[in-house]
């Protein structure tokens, strides 16, 4: 990553990450007036790291001659770039706490389970929770959500998005009181859905032309920071014969998602059907798609039922051990689990 090789402060890095310049380029022709309001630091310190980038530039474009092949990373680098990783929450703490803080930005999560268990809940809450400014703890950015079933419902975004509205409220009464900054910077429920791209898609041959055409759209939108396919199976089981070509259809799918988490700091999640799979003398659950998508997601998240409360599984993960925890599906949206949680029709 171009900006982690400049001569600046790991701050300085993690912000410029956060909003979506990860390389030398996507600042080439930004103002200092603007990257300053983006990063919520001074003017004068904007000039600065853009005098960084130009020289960095200019460095590059000198040394280029004698490069045949570019990208190495030391593993230095990579330990400062996990540590600038931002996560979104859940709302619910014994979930985030699981996950390292939350859903990780810059890696592809898939999030799959039984009909009613709340994935739709769960991706829906995670559109709105990719908003919450950073003075509030959260990312401050905007989300794409990618509907293939047509389950999104806008009035339960609205429900959500009010839930977040009053904790952000609640939230500043008791740690800000009398701080107008902090009340200026409050978000409406308005607000929340003006930041929810929405894309329906009705086959799979616009679910493929979709996921192509994100790396421009995001371009344009850089202060996109999570995208949600709601679900990445439905087209895919209803409409293809020919499991080979599903199968490479699919890879080339799972590798633009992951170049695009990777190239723009976003948090990609995929929802998955379940379906059922023979093995040992037996039938049991498993994610739809098969054993070659299981490779698709940097981290997989397993929701299932335990009596009448829901759980969530890490099935999956590089960095995160395999751990479950309790939440559950409120009018508020996702939240810590409650003893006397019964089971509520959610997709």
């Amino acid at each position: 990553m171009e900006v982690l090789r400049l001569p600046l402060s790991a701050s300085q890095k993690g912000k410029l990450i956060s909003a979506g310049y990860t390389s030398m380029a996507s600042l080439s022709s930004i103002s200092p007036s603007h990257l300053a309001l983006e990063l919520k630091i001074p003017q004068t310190e904007a000039l600065e790291i853009l005098k960084s980038v130009s020289n960095g530039s200019k460095l590059e474009s000198t040394s280029s001659s004698h490069t045949i092949v570019n990208g190495a990373q030391s593993a230095w680098e990579m330990l400062q770039e996990e540590e600038t990783l931002v996560h979104i929450t859940t709302s619910c703490a014994d979930l985030d706490n699981i996950l390292g803080g939350g859903i990780s930005c810059k890696e592809v999560t898939e999030i799959g389970g039984v009909p009613g268990i709340g994935k739709t809940q769960l991706g829906v809450q995670l559109v709105v929770n990719v908003q919450i400014p950073y003075d509030y703890g959260g990312v401050g950015g905007k989300a794409i959500y990618i509907d293939t079933e047509g389950s999104f419902m806008v009035e339960r975004a609205l429900q959500i998005a009010e839930a977040c509205s009053a904790d952000m409220a609640e939230y500043s009464r008791l740690y800000r009181k009398g701080s107008q900054a902090r009340e200026s910077k409050m978000m409406h429920p308005k607000d929340f859905l003006e930041n929810i791209f929405y894309f329906r898609v009705c086959s799979y041959t616009e679910q493929i032309a979709l996921v192509n055409y994100l790396d421009k759209f995001i371009t344009e939108h850089k202060d996109v920071k999570a995208v949600i396919i709601d679900s990445i199976t439905f087209h895919f089981r209803q409409d293809f014969d020919d499991m080979a070509l599903r199968t490479r259809v699919l890879g080339g799918m799972a590798l633009n998602l992951m170049k695009l988490a990777r190239k723009f700091g976003l948090a990609v999640v995929i929802l998955n059907q379940v379906t059922t799979k023979y093995a040992d003398g037996s039938f049991r659950l498993a994610l739809a798609l098969g054993d070659s998508w299981s490779h698709a997601s940097t981290n997989r998240i397993i929701l299932h039922w335990n009596g009448n409360q829901r759980y969530a599984y890490i099935d999956k993960s590089p960095s995160l051990r395999s751990a479950s925890a309790p939440y559950s599906v409120t009018l508020e949206g996702i939240r810590n689990s409650a003893s006397n949680n019964k089971r509520v029709k959610n997709t």
